[in-house]
């Protein structure tokens, strides 16, 4: 007899619904607790030092969950076979949700028991994921587990550290992460933009251009291994000069002017602009005229922030049955993000004696604008698709 699931639930039908949900409160909840942390008003024994945990959580906890949902629903589209649901997909959201608890715990469980939790989330997925692509003998996507396991050494290697095994490892290990996670947005930008902007704007046709895609991607690569074996100056300069300047022309063969009229559209280009942004401004702070934390934002809050809101609005639409249109609480979501990421890298350039104010407003703005998204989208992504069909 075939026992009755425990989570037969529309949140679980699909990876992106359960996935985008915890992103979504994460993003909300990560970024309040640090405010706290970041103006003194909160102290609490931590497995993890206060700044490594917002990276470590804003990457490894917010990032990941967004990456897991789109995967684990993308791969059923690409192998036309099954990804997790029901029960499986929630147990999978647990040991996310526990990586995120437990470092809270830390003098009551064991440090070996809190990174062990949390370090098995990357493995599991990369697991789960690389069923389906095998089964359909798709092996070109498996680079997409490659990435995955990344991540997982970019965590381990935080770890090491937060156990005392590896001294001067967690600093490299959230490089390694915040790498990752960009070459793995600059891949997906390149079979999705073409293909949503043709669907976004009727009439319009991309014309790929694969050697482009690729000398974008092999651009960033350098520009993050030159960074990751401690190599700056003029060598690092040149390497993010080409790729400011291969990654514009790859983003201008794809835009159009009626772009700016679609927000589900502008929102992923905005995005794209700030990680042009972090290569522009890795090639100031490799002569030490801005501060690599400058350069270090654009990537994450700007193209990573920007970028992962953009394409949950959209994924989470297709995906529900619904019209490709943001509603106008969205597109001001979108508008807030984008602020969030002005106030935090660009503004203090020019007004670093109002740097605490800059970032107060920021804070405000990113936690505005996935307020806005969590309203919106947590009746979507918690109710059956609209057209009847499954997912």
């Amino acid at each position: 007899m075939k026992s009755q699931p425990i989570f037969d639930y529309p949140l679980f039908a699909l990876g992106f619904r359960a996935f985008f949900a915890l992103a979504g409160l994460a993003a909300l909840i990560l970024i309040v607790f640090w405010n706290a942390i970041f103006n003194g008003t909160l102290t609490s024994e931590h497995y993890f030092s206060n700044n490594y945990w917002h990276a470590h959580e804003m990457l490894l906890g917010y990032a990941v969950a967004v990456i897991a949902g789109f995967l684990l629903t993308a791969v059923k589209n690409w192998t036309g076979k099954q990804t997790l649901t029901g029960d499986p997909l929630a147990n999978l959201c647990l040991l996310w949700l526990y990586g995120r608890i437990l470092p809270f715990y830390a003098g009551l469980l064991p440090d070996a028991l809190i990174a062990l939790v949390d370090f098995s989330f990357l493995p599991v997925l990369a697991y789960q994921v690389s069923k389906p692509i095998i089964e359909a003998k798709q092996y070109r996507n498996l680079f997409f587990i490659g990435l995955l396991l990344l991540l997982a050494l970019s965590n381990g290697m935080i770890h090491l550290e937060m156990l005392g095994l590896q001294p001067n490892s967690a600093a490299t290990g959230i490089q390694l992460a915040v790498a990752t996670i960009i070459i793995l947005i600059l891949i997906i930008a390149g079979r999705v933009f073409p293909f949503f902007t043709e669907r976004g704007i009727p009439g319009t046709l991309i014309i790929r251009n694969p050697l482009l895609d690729n000398v974008s991607v092999a651009s960033a690569v350098i520009v993050f291994a030159l960074q990751l074996f401690g190599i700056s100056g003029t060598l690092l300069a040149l390497a993010a000069v080409a790729a400011v300047i291969v990654n514009i022309a790859r983003l201008s063969g794809w835009y159009v002017p009626r772009v700016i009229y679609v927000p589900l559209l502008w929102v992923l280009y905005a995005g794209y602009g700030w990680v042009i942004l972090g290569f522009l401004l890795t090639v100031l702070s490799a002569y030490s005229l801005v501060s690599p934390s400058l350069a270090l934002h654009a990537f994450t809050l700007g193209g990573i922030g920007v970028l992962t809101l953009g394409m949950m609005a959209r994924v989470s639409l297709g995906h529900t049955g619904r019209a490709m249109k943001a509603s106008n609480a969205i597109a001001v979501a979108f508008v807030l993000i984008n602020i969030a990421a002005l106030f935090r890298v660009l503004l203090p350039i020019a007004m670093p004696g109002w740097y605490e104010t800059l970032i107060y407003i920021s804070t405000l703005s990113w936690l505005a604008a996935f307020s806005l998204f969590v309203f919106v989208y947590g009746p979507i992504l918690t109710t059956a698709r609209i057209d009847g069909q499954e997912g």
